[in-house]
């Protein structure tokens, strides 16, 4: 009687098979800065004080002066912001005897639907974050002129000095029918191209000024959000697997990572398949240098700002931060002129209509 031949599959080859599903599933927390979890262990109520450097105006002395006046000293002072960590996103699943004998081929089709399950927990999450955020500026009616709408999106992130590397345009569905569907802009002829290898790749429809557009239908149809990578931040870290586990692994691939736990209960003559990571997301403000036109001299803003993305809608007016606001002061960004499909128009108050 022939032999019966078991093949022994180690669990770290099919933890990092795993993770390689996941990166094809995600989109939008691809677009996000990464950061580890190593700072958050053993912080109280996982919560930890970053530093942020401090920021200083600049000033001048006057040139060959009768030194009357002193030099004006600035008091210098860092910031600490508070970055809570919190969130396991998980998939558990029972298999009989039975199911694993006659119905699967392999551990690595159950790892697969699980991990598709953890991606869609994580962009769920990334999702909350993005739309739940409050912008400064929303460009509207962009479907009357999204050529100008996107030059606009560029002036704005431009004037609020976010940095030029890394930039997205996240569209819902309508929002990319329409861009596709804009002679000006060209952008169907890159549907269609060969496929790549990763989700974000595949929903990639095109770059045009300085942004990477990427099509998501997890949010709304009719928005766009215009932002930096670093405007966001995603954590994520696996858990270790415990010594009493007898079958686990962790691993990570381009700053995602997973830990899959299997074992088998006697009692019910069933494995477990478990498969979870640890994961974080929070937005990022700053504090603003500018120049002050009227009274001639560099402020620092007293209060910090999100002004590392924007949002854009197919209809709807658009938002400006108020003039008299400091963000308007420091940026030069304002109500008192608001884009629209025809350009810029000064902004009328309804009382004096």
């Amino acid at each position: 009687m022939a032999t019966q031949q078991h093949q022994v599959v180690k669990p770290e080859k099919l933890a990092l098979t795993a993770v390689g599903m996941l990166e094809q599933e995600l989109v939008i927390p691809a677009l996000f800065q990464k950061e580890g979890i190593d700072q958050f262990r053993g912080a109280k109520d996982d919560t930890v004080s970053v530093t942020v450097e401090g920021v200083l105006p600049f000033h001048e002395y006057g040139w060959r002066n009768d030194r009357t006046n002193p030099l004006q000293f600035d008091t210098y002072s860092e910031r600490k912001i508070a970055v809570t960590f919190g969130g396991d996103v998980y998939n558990a699943v029972k298999l009989t005897d039975e199911q694993a004998e006659m119905d699967l081929d392999g551990w690595g089709k159950l790892l697969r639907p699980q991990v598709k399950a953890i991606a869609r927990g994580m962009q769920r999450r990334a999702v909350k974050t993005l739309t739940d955020q409050t912008y400064a500026v929303t460009v509207g009616n962009a479907e009357q002129n999204l050529r100008g709408a996107l030059i606009e999106a560029r002036r704005v992130l431009n004037k609020f000095n976010v940095p030029d590397g890394a930039r997205y345009l996240l569209v819902g569905s309508d929002f990319e029918t329409a861009l596709l569907g804009d002679e000006k802009l060209n952008l169907a002829q890159n549907v269609g191209e060969a496929e790549a290898a990763s989700a974000l790749r595949n929903a990639t429809i095109g770059d045009r000024y300085g942004f990477k557009i990427v099509v998501d239908q997890t949010i709304p149809g009719d928005a766009a959000f215009a932002f930096a990578s670093s405007a966001f931040i995603f954590l994520n870290a696996a858990p270790a697997v415990p010594q009493s586990v007898p079958f686990g692994s962790t691993t990570s691939f381009e700053g995602i990572s997973l830990r899959w736990m299997r074992d088998y209960d006697s009692m019910y003559l069933q494995d477990r398949s478990i498969v979870n990571t640890y994961v974080g997301f929070r937005s990022v403000t700053d504090v603003l240098v500018g120049w002050d036109a009227v009274q001639e001299k560099e402020v620092v803003s007293t209060g910090e700002h999100f002004v590392r993305g924007i949002k854009l809608t197919l209809d709807g007016a658009s938002n400006y931060p108020a003039a008299a606001s400091e963000l308007a002061t420091i940026t030069g960004i304002s109500d008192a002129a608001v884009w629209t499909p025809a350009g810029m128009k000064p902004e009328t108050d309804p009382a004096n209509a």
